[in-house]
């Protein structure tokens, strides 16, 4: 599905970016490895990659303008352009708004929404007819948290930017789309005990909590050319947890 295609993924060295780096790989792209703090298993994710196709570690803080920049130009001096671009880097810091700092709200919001305008901005130049940018955004962009204002709210602006840039680049027929992941058994529930992902799961309509590839399957979707006719949308995938 994605055969020749060149594509950066942030925050792919686990999670939620690891299984979308290898489902890629699985289709045929080569693909860029982001990565900031965990290259030991940024180096394991692109051995699974290099398993199916190619790719190239991608050292870098993508919260940083020219870091950014840094990333995007090995990129493509190694691969020749970009055709698809995934938003996944991020982070989530579980408190309370009024028990939170300054400094933990700037953090995120430069982790979160800022690394997504300095990962655009360096690579639509780049990018041709029928380039793929695709967000990950969360349900909680839409619903709110009690425990993550700042999480919230910054999933909330990646879905303002995605919709925005779909509008700009429509004319370039570059589609832009997010996923609006639900509970994924990453590292954010990390510390859950199994009886408290036995009671998550219970909540939600299908009866389970998510798995990274559940996201993966559908990011695969939208970076394709089946999804060519869609762009500013936002699919959740929570397995029936949200509604709306």
């Amino acid at each position: 599905m994605l055969e020749g295609k060149k594509a950066i993924i942030t925050g792919a060295s686990r999670g939620i970016g690891k299984a979308i780096a290898i489902k890629f790989a699985q289709n045929g792209a080569f693909v860029g490895v982001n990565y900031l703090k965990s290259h030991e298993k940024a180096k394991e994710t692109l051995e699974e990659v290099r398993r199916y196709s190619d790719g190239v570690l991608l050292h870098g803080d993508v919260g940083k303008f020219e870091e950014a920049g840094k990333i995007v130009k090995k990129f493509v001096e190694v691969a020749g352009g970009i055709d698809i671009l995934v938003n996944n880097a991020g982070i989530y810091q579980r408190k309370k708004f009024m028990e939170m700092e300054e400094e933990q709200w700037d953090e995120t919001m430069e982790n979160n929404l800022k690394s997504c305008f300095n990962m655009c901005r360096h690579s639509i130049p780049h990018m041709k007819e029928r380039g793929k940018i695709i967000f990950i955004s969360s349900q909680l962009a839409l619903k709110g948290s009690s425990h993550g204002a700042d999480y919230a709210a910054s999933k909330a602006g990646m879905l303002g930017l995605m919709k925005s840039l779909a509008l700009e680049l429509a004319e370039r027929k570059i589609n832009v789309n997010a996923i609006a992941p639900g509970t994924i058994d990453t590292d954010i529930i990390a510390n859950y005990t199994e009886e408290m992902k036995r009671r998550r799961a219970e909540e939600v309509p299908l009866k389970r909590i998510g798995e990274p590839e559940d996201i993966a399957n559908v990011c695969l979707f939208l970076a394709s050319s089946m999804a060519d006719y869609i762009t500013g949308e936002t699919i959740l995938v929570t397995g029936g947890l949200y509604i709306g």
